[in-house]
């Protein structure tokens, strides 16, 4: 079935904490089309292009300490570089990638507002 918005569809993938559904929920108030995309718990490396097919991909960056401590996760310090492991191919292919670690939400929307207008998103 062919989705007749022609919008671009924005992907977005980063490790859990990493405010990929924050982003999103922000994004979309400012009229854009996109979609979570939970590559972090895949071991297909390219689940982020075959299942969602995004026209500009989003990657989201975050420690381990703020991974944990956003979501209050009980994660060893392995499971957070299994994620990236991951997720690696995703963030070798990104459009955006924005480190989260400093930033506020609003600051990270912000960043990938202007990175989507540089991209032509």
């Amino acid at each position: 079935m062919n989705d007749p918005d022609q919008r671009p569809l924005i992907g977005v993938v980063g490790p859990c904490g990493s405010g990929k559904s924050t982003l999103i929920a922000g994004l979309e108030k400012h009229g854009y089309r996109c979609r979570h995309i939970a590559q972090e718990h895949s071991y297909v490396k390219t689940m982020w292009r075959v299942i969602t097919k995004p026209d500009i991909l989003i990657f989201l960056e975050c420690s381990y300490e703020n991974s944990t401590s956003r979501r209050k996760l009980n994660w060893l310090q392995s499971d957070h570089e299994e994620q990236l492991r991951r997720l690696s191919h995703a963030h070798e292919h990104a459009d955006i990638i924005i480190d989260t670690n400093p930033l506020s939400p609003e600051e990270v929307l912000a960043q990938a507002l202007i990175h989507l207008r540089k991209v032509g998103g």
